[in-house]
């Protein structure tokens, strides 16, 4: 009994003592238990870098701060490391967030954080920068005007006033708002200064220009005042090189972000623009703008560092500039930490690695505070060790923050959530572990017994740091019943299980090795013994991975005969079933496996390292290295070919003609000179032709002297004075080289100097020649041919056309008009006597209108009449005609004016009746009275036609009733409308049904079963 009562006591000293422990520990957040469920502040929203416009009407700027936590958190707020007084008015709390009233510039701008905390720890959020924006006015002066000569470069200064920051968006008005300029090859605005570039000055140029700047973070735009631009004329401008005026310096970008270089020159002609990457070939990602002015890199990466060159030419020079992008990166985690328990007395390495570049430093906060810096190694941990821990990796480029909770465990082992197997199998002859997987803090002592004798470690038995069991070589007299004991300083648990042995699996018939060839089968065998109490399964493999036969099955196939029979079909096979099979028979227990080789001939795979070399006008050297033959030896290569022109391959004439199976190298010849070109190699073998390599980089052949001339050479007409030119353009493939053009020679048929003008858009196919003292119809000899930075074409063949004759010089006479309706008019003539002429232009405009809004219609010098449709109703016309022909039109006749008629009843008339009458229908409609602004109606028409269709009978009358025949089959549409002299008024229609089914008859049934004759009268 006494006994007894001193167990009790120290048991229930026992439990106060923890009770008491946990409690202390629970308060104040040193320690946990199983019964302890909350957690510390995880930030959910934090505050981020800020611009608050200094013109805002709202008056206030809000920062956002949101935590998850149990319990709830308490938020506060610090700026440049200092507390925040919340008592004063000007701030509030909104939840976590920090409203500020009144936003000031000299006491509000700063670095802001936000610490979140509960009784587990604090944590502190990322820094937020508030900043002040605003976008000064232009200065009222007035700025100078800026005469230049025509053909000459400039530059207008936009010259931004004070700002904050610094992401302006430049466009310049010209003499009014909305109206911008529009970027092309030959003016460009830079969004790095504002300024306004114009590589050669026109006449067309002249104008007032505003430099437009917008601040897109404060929603805030100012114009300049307006500068005048005068061009001043030239007789001749002057070419000139090109300048490159806007140069791009050295980058530094952060990967990721979107990088934008600018460059521009001046020049006549107007320049154009490449882009390159020195020694590499650009990113993917890179964009160059229509005008070539812009080069934009999305995304960039570190592999884009490098040179890039802007080169700028004309047919006058050239001009280059280079700069550097370095690409640098913001932090990036390669290992954080995350919440972690750890047992009291133990040790703690918490990784915590970053990359960036430059290479980010490492410093840590615990509840808020600064605590260490570079790695963590915590030793003997206490619960003072416990709290929330923030890891934070930091460059020139930023900081990013990794926050976690650290608890310290201190529990009694306990098998409560976590007990022994009630039943383990394990196959004779093979390895079993029984795991020991206790709740227990600090790591417990282990201890395992089999009935009852204590096991220790031996050749065969290992107690594993964890405390699993392992048996290695199980036999049958390793079964029975296995006990695990645990023991730390906070108690003793154990748990136990029994260890069953099976019958091991084995392959009794393995797969073997194959040789099959593309679209050929094969089989692989499987079969296996295993424990008749054990419900065995057969895994296939290929190269490692397990095949998916619900996927798969179009190629794979399983042979289900057999419970102990795991045989593969390999169906249409192709080159990538080529490979390892293994076979793996497996129970719950054990498995076995075994392997075979799969060969798949076919044709060759694709050839590797292209490279392209030697490249000239016509021809470049390709070489490459030799791919897979896939069993059967290559015989041969081919080299195919594609251009900016094509989306389609093409076998390219190579040398040697044919390439042989045992080369790795050939030229590519006959190709267009100045043409970009992408290359790939195919080989092949008996067994047919192979995949194509990798396609080659693009490269653009050398440049050539065009040698094809222009076609369809000829013109001819035109306006007064002129002589028209034209050909068929050339297209890009003919162009052989840049600054491609065209040069016109052209002279009179019996002359013997020809005169030479050069055309330099390459798209064009005409060119007007004038001149005053050209006498109409003069016979001229052309001829054209085209030329590039090379050299000159040929010739086409000489034409022959002739210069514009002289529009005519008579006016048409005796011009009538006959009105038809309100709506149309009907025009006559007659006939010019000159031979020139080839048509005729009738112009006419209502009165209401002015003359410079007439309609013209156009007919052919044969008609002397024409109708003109669609005239307003009662409303008075101006008529003329003139004869026209290519030179244009002659001198218009006399004036003629004229009225349409009113316009016609508007009012359908309202079918009355539709009675039916002997053979007849009677349609009956009342009376229509046209208003005063409508004609007089002088009788109605009526159309008779079969529903669905447009034609049929048309019937005249004056009276308000009309007769028509029953129609002999289905339905009839009888349409009325009125008519007057101004046209036909709205359709008033009916329908009517046909004989068959109108007709009267009398219809006999003989009712067989009742021996009654009934009549039907309809």
């Amino acid at each position: 009994m006494k006994m007894w009562l001193l167990f009790s006591l120290l048991v229930i000293i026992s439990f106060k003592t923890c009770l008491s422990e946990f409690t202390w520990h629970r308060r104040y957040g040193h320690g946990v238990s199983e019964e302890d469920k909350g957690f510390g502040p995880i930030f959910e929203e934090q505050p981020i870098n800020t611009i608050y416009p200094e013109e805002s009407p709202e008056g206030k700027v809000s920062l956002n701060c949101r935590a998850r936590a149990s319990p709830f958190p308490v938020y506060k707020w610090r700026m440049n490391n200092g507390d925040i007084d919340l008592t004063s008015d000007r701030y509030s709390m909104v939840g976590g967030n920090l409203v500020i009233n009144n936003p000031d510039k000299q006491k509000d701008a700063g670095i802001y954080y936000c610490l979140a905390s509960n009784n587990y720890g604090m944590v502190r959020s990322t820094e937020a920068t508030l900043s002040f924006g605003y976008l000064d006015p232009f200065p009222p002066e007035e700025r100078p005007e800026v005469r230049v000569k025509e053909g000459k470069g400039m530059v207008l200064l936009c010259d931004p006033p004070y700002h904050f920051p610094d992401d302006l968006s430049y466009r310049w008005l010209l003499n009014e708002f909305p109206v911008f300029i529009t970027m092309d090859k030959r003016r460009f605005v830079s969004q790095t200064n504002g300024n306004l570039y114009i590589a050669n000055v026109e006449a067309s140029d002249k104008g007032n220009y505003s430099c437009f700047v917008s601040s897109p973070s404060i929603t805030k735009s100012v114009f300049s005042k307006f500068i005048p631009l005068i061009p001043l004329p030239e007789r001749t401008t002057k070419p000139y090189p090109a300048d490159i005026v806007v140069q791009f310096k050295d980058v530094y970008a952060l990967m990721g972000q979107n990088v934008t270089l600018e460059c521009f020159a001046l020049g006549n002609p107007v320049p154009d623009i490449r882009w390159r990457k020195v020694l590499e070939p650009m990113p993917s990602t890179a964009e160059i703008s229509t005008s070539g002015a812009v080069l934009k890199i999305f995304n960039i990466q570190l592999e884009d560092e490098g040179i890039y060159e802007c080169e700028a030419e004309n047919n006058r020079g050239k001009d280059k500039h280079q700069a550097r992008i370095y690409v640098q990166a913001f932090p990036e985690w390669v290992e954080h930490i995350n919440d972690t328990e750890v047992d009291i007395g133990s040790d703690l390495y918490w990784p915590c690695v970053a990359t960036g570049k430059p290479i980010p430093t490492i410093r840590w906060l615990k509840n808020g505070y600064s605590y260490h810096r570079g790695e963590l190694r915590l030793y003997d941990v206490t619960f003072e060790n416990a709290g929330m821990y923030q890891c934070i990796a930091e460059n020139t480029h930023g900081a990013i923050y990794a926050n976690a909770e650290l608890k310290i465990l201190a529990l009694a082992p306990t098998f409560e959530m976590n007990p022994m197997k009630k039943k383990i199998l394990a196959a004779k002859g093979g390895r079993v572990i029984i795991e020991c997987k206790p709740k227990a803090a600090p790591k417990p002592k282990f201890l395992w017994s089999k009935g009852t004798e204590r096991l220790v470690n031996s050749s065969r038995i290992l107690i594993w740091e964890d405390g699993s069991l392992e048996i290695n070589n199980i036999t049958r007299s390793d079964g029975g019943v296995y006990t695990c004991f645990v023991e730390n300083n906070k108690g003793k648990a154990n748990s136990t299980g029994t260890l069953v042995i099976t019958d091991p699996t084995r392959i009794i018939l393995a797969p073997i090795n194959a040789d099959i060839t593309v679209g050929e089968n094969a089989t692989m065998q499987c079969a296996a013994s295993f424990d008749p109490a054990l419900d065995l399964t057969f895994v296939w493999s290929f190269n490692g991975y397990v095949i998916d036969f619900n996927k798969e099955n179009i190629h794979y196939q399983r042979n289900f005969m057999l419970d102990s029979n795991g045989e593969l079909l390999i169906r249409n096979a192709q080159l990538k079933h080529a490979g390892r099979y293994t076979c793996t028979a497996q129970t719950i227990v054990d498995n076995s496996s075994a392997s075979a080789d799969l060969v798949v001939r076919g044709p060759p795979g694709p050839p590797g390292g292209l490279r392209i070399e030697d490249i000239r006008a016509t021809s470049v050297a390709l070489t490459w290295s030799r791919g897979s033959d896939n069993h059967s030896p290559i015989s041969k290569y081919t080299i195919q070919t594609k251009t900016i022109l094509s989306d389609d391959w093409k076998d390219a004439k190579t040398d040697p003609p044919i390439i042989e199976g045992n080369m790795e190298a050939a030229r590519a010849v006959d190709l267009i000179p100045w043409m970009e070109y992408e290359f790939r190699v195919v080989a092949t073998n008996t067994l047919g032709i192979g995949e194509p390599s990798i396609p080659s980089n693009k490269i653009k052949t050398d440049g050539a002297a065009p040698n094809v001339a222009p076609s369809d050479v000829g013109g001819g007409g035109g306006s007064n004075r002129e002589l028209t030119i034209t050909w068929a353009p050339l297209s890009r493939e003919y162009h052989y080289g840049n600054n491609f053009g065209y040069i016109v020679a052209f002279k009179p048929f019996d002359g013997e100097e020809w005169k030479k003008v050069t055309v330099t858009n390459p798209d064009t196919g005409r060119y007007v020649h004038k001149d005053e003292t050209m006498r109409p119809s003069t016979a001229f000899q052309v001829k054209v041919k085209a030329f590039n930075n090379k050299g000159d074409g040929p010739y086409s063949l000489t034409a022959v056309i002739h210069s514009a004759q002289d529009a005519p010089t008579e006016a048409p006479t005796a011009v009538g008009v006959k009105v038809l309706s309100s709506s149309e008019i009907s025009v006559h003539w007659e006939h010019v006597v000159e031979k020139i002429v080839e048509s005729y232009q009738i112009r006419y405009w209502a009165s209401h209108d002015k003359e410079a809004a007439a309609h013209r219609v156009q007919v052919a010098s044969q008609e002397y009449s024409a109708r003109l449709e669609n005239l307003l109703p009662d409303t008075q016309y101006f008529v003329e005609v003139r004869a026209c022909n290519s030179a244009g039109c002659g001198p218009p006749s006399d004036m003629i004016e004229t009225f349409t008629k009113k316009a016609p009843p508007s009012q359908p008339p309202r079918i009355i009746s539709s009675i039916r009458s002997g053979s007849r229908y009677i349609i009956t409609w009342d009376h229509v009275v046209a208003l005063s602004n409508e004609s007089t109606v002088t009788g109605y028409k009526v159309l008779y036609r079969p529903d669905g269709q447009h034609d049929g009978k048309l019937y005249s009358t004056h009276k308000h009733s009309i007769e028509v025949p029953i129609p002999r089959d289905g339905e009839y549409v009888v349409e009325v409308r009125a008519h007057s002299d101004g046209g036909d008024g709205v359709v008033s229609q009916v329908k009517i049904s046909g004989a068959s089914f109108l007709s009267p008859c009398l219809l006999g049934f003989l009712l067989p079963a009742l021996g009654i004759l009934v009549y039907l009268e309809f």
